[in-house]
């Protein structure tokens, strides 16, 4: 029971005892990382963000959403019931930085995507006790006014936007990168146009393409309601049921 005093009373071997342990935890942790392919399962349907929708969740973030809403549904049954399948991790490997949160004053908008229509989100942006009276949430109206082409987040900078995001891994093609300008206001625009035909080229034909705040103008309220409508709506839950809860099934 007296051993470990030899490492008490020299501090030297003291050192040396503590920089092999954790050296051999070290190892343990990062070795594995060098031959395995990826840490995050491959989930049929995930895709980059289009440039509105990449827009969307600039703004998002810039108006501080996140401190509210949290965007990951624990696999915990009063949430499964409440907000819908659980997180997967792959829906986030694009997302730089994701959007996970630790707080919710208002819900979690990991599966708000085709949950309420447009015009449901418009007015709720604007006046959010419009629509739920009991609401703390403060209104955004001036995103319905707020152009996107003269914004900080302004259509011409997408293309250098996308550029950085593929830098750090997220698979935007030289034609993604391109075409973002057009991409944008086309995804905002008539859905039967060649621009958005082309756009669905690119990025799947589940992309929605449609005017989201009923101005013919391309604004901020836009783009929100583009990310929005996205969340959760790229992977087919139904593909996984056999391995699912069975809240999700309900």
């Amino acid at each position: 029971m007296f051993k470990h005093e030899v490492f008490e009373k020299n501090s030297i071997l003291l050192t040396l005892g503590i920089l092999i342990a954790v050296a051999i935890g070290g190892i343990v942790e990062i070795v594995p990382l060098f031959y395995l392919g990826s840490t995050i399962e491959k989930v049929e349907g995930v895709r980059p963000y289009t440039p509105l929708e990449l827009a969307g969740r600039n703004i998002y973030i810039r108006e501080g959403c996140y401190l509210c809403h949290s965007q990951m549904i624990r696999p915990l049954r009063d949430e499964v019931e409440r907000y819908g399948p659980y997180s997967l991790a792959a829906e986030s490997k694009y997302d730089h930085p994701f959007q996970w949160g630790s707080k919710r004053t208002g819900p979690d908008l990991a599966r708000v995507g085709g949950k309420y229509s447009d015009a449901w989100h418009r007015e709720h942006m604007i006046n959010p006790r419009g629509i739920v009276p009991e609401s703390v949430m403060p209104g955004y109206p001036f995103l319905a006014k707020a152009l996107l082409s003269e914004s900080n987040i302004a259509a011409n900078d997408m293309s250098a936007h996308l550029r950085v995001n593929a830098m750090v891994g997220v698979p935007y093609t030289a034609d993604m990168i391109k075409m973002a300008e057009t991409d944008m206001k086309a995804q905002a625009g008539d859905p039967d146009s060649d621009e958005a035909e082309a756009l669905k080229g690119r990025y799947g034909e589940k992309v929605n393409v449609r005017n989201f705040d009923g101005s013919p103008e391309l604004t901020e309220l836009d783009a929100l309601i583009a990310y929005l409508q996205v969340l959760g709506t790229m992977v087919d839950f139904g593909l996984y049921k056999d391995k699912a809860p069975v809240e999700w099934q309900r």
